[in-house]
């Protein structure tokens, strides 16, 4: 009785390690080749002549914050270009401002299908009656750093794929620890591992804002929907039809950090949930597929979707890792699944401390970089809540002044 429990704990063991051996490893990976290959790519060729260019903007009652992102657009438009603002069900004086600003103002009343994705669709169903060659999305709450639409908009429509820009958060003047560790771990998210991607010629997820389209590519899709993460669902459906994204690692656009903490939380939640929700749904489909087209392309995205969010991941390493150690003193089972995730753990730190001496130095310190334990231990409730029962729907995060 007590051997069959041991080899049935064996078992679990050796899956559960295996589980967090390949996240980890992944991860790893990605971060060792954006630090050894950071600066090495080549820089944006000059802009292409005589294209046609559209931005999109869906914008849900930002007047507060709509006014100093198309400022910081519209200093980059030519004069052939068109910006097109969706005033997305909007009560305030969101369309008003956009159409000062110089915006062709679309106006959506619809109770029923509400969020970014049918706002989306509702601008690309309008642009389709005189189509451009690139469409360039970006949201109405971020900054487009100069030479970005060209960056971006030029690699669209040489490489004909989609594309990502770099999109960061920027931290307030005096930074709690907390949002320290919470920009440095979006940094990791959406630069250092899309940049280690990019410079080993794999596709990138879509993350949100600053996003630029070859206009063909968009008739594989449908963007009607109310998918709390609609830029990754809808980079994961280009990549299966063939049009797998590339980071652009030129161009930068950046948000605000959310300083109320349940501002923060809304948002992660929406993000994290929406993650942990496709990775559930998406990685079989996108091995399959990766297998049966013979893609690496796609079988990168799995591999790269399976990594969840640094706290999670750091959460249940030390978890699973303090369990199996536990059991096989216990039981006198077989120390190789501890010592994988030993190694796994070590993976796991080396490449948080090289994407932080790489890339976030000036945002962090490594004093405060050892606060990750309390920035976890802030997270578990939006953790737990996945587990009662995930984030289904679209939740605009609340503008701060």
């Amino acid at each position: 009785m007590v051997e069959s429990l041991a080899v049935s704990v064996q078992v679990v063991e050796v899956l559960l390690a295996a589980a967090l051996v390949l996240p980890c490893a992944v991860l790893f990976i990605e971060v060792l080749v954006a630090f050894v290959g950071r600066g090495r790519l080549k820089r944006p060729q000059a802009s292409l002549a005589n294209i046609r260019r559209a931005i999109l903007m869906p914008a849900h009652n930002e007047e507060a914050v709509i006014q100093a992102t198309l400022s910081t657009l519209t200093s980059q438009l030519k004069s052939t270009d068109r910006l097109v603002v969706v005033a997305d069900n909007c009560t305030d004086a969101t369309a008003e401002i956009a159409r000062q600003a110089g915006a062709t103002v679309l106006e959506r009343e619809d109770d029923q299908q509400r969020g970014k994705g049918y706002a989306l669709d509702f601008g690309i169903r309008y642009l389709s009656q005189d189509a451009p060659d690139v469409l360039m999305m970006v949201d109405a709450d971020c900054q487009v750093k100069p030479g970005s639409i060209d960056a971006i908009a030029n690699l669209a429509l040489t490489t004909n794929r989609p594309v990502q820009a770099t999109y960061l958060l920027e931290q307030s003047p005096n930074p709690s620890p907390k949002e320290m560790v919470s920009t440095f771990a979006f940094k990791v998210k959406n630069q250092v591992r899309p940049l280690g991607l990019r410079i080993l010629g794999q596709p990138c997820l879509l993350t949100g804002t600053g996003m630029a389209f070859p206009w063909a590519t968009l008739k594989e899709v449908d963007l009607a929907s109310g998918n709390i993460v609609e830029d990754m669902k809808l980079g994961l459906d280009l990549a299966i039809a063939g049009h797998s994204p590339i980071m652009c690692p030129n161009a930068l656009v950046t948000g605000d950090q959310p300083q109320q903490d349940s501002t923060a939380m809304t948002q992660r939640t929406r993000w994290e949930h929406g993650h942990l929700q496709t990775l559930l749904t998406c990685v079989p489909p996108l091995l399959w597929q990766g297998l049966k087209q013979g893609r690496i392309g796609l079988i990168a995205l799995a591999l790269d979707l399976c990594v969840p969010p640094l706290s999670l991941l750091v959460m249940l390493w030390v978890s699973a890792t303090v369990v199996i150690t536990a059991m096989t003193l216990l039981l006198a089972t077989t120390w190789l699944p501890a010592i994988t995730l030993y190694g796994a753990g070590l993976s796991l730190l080396v490449a948080i401390g090289l994407a932080w001496s790489g890339f976030a130095r000036q945002d962090i310190s490594l004093g405060k970089l050892l606060s990750i334990p309390f920035y976890i231990l802030w997270k578990i409730p939006l953790y737990f809540k996945f587990l009662k029962g995930p984030e289904a729907q679209w939740i605009r995060t609340d503008r701060e002044s």
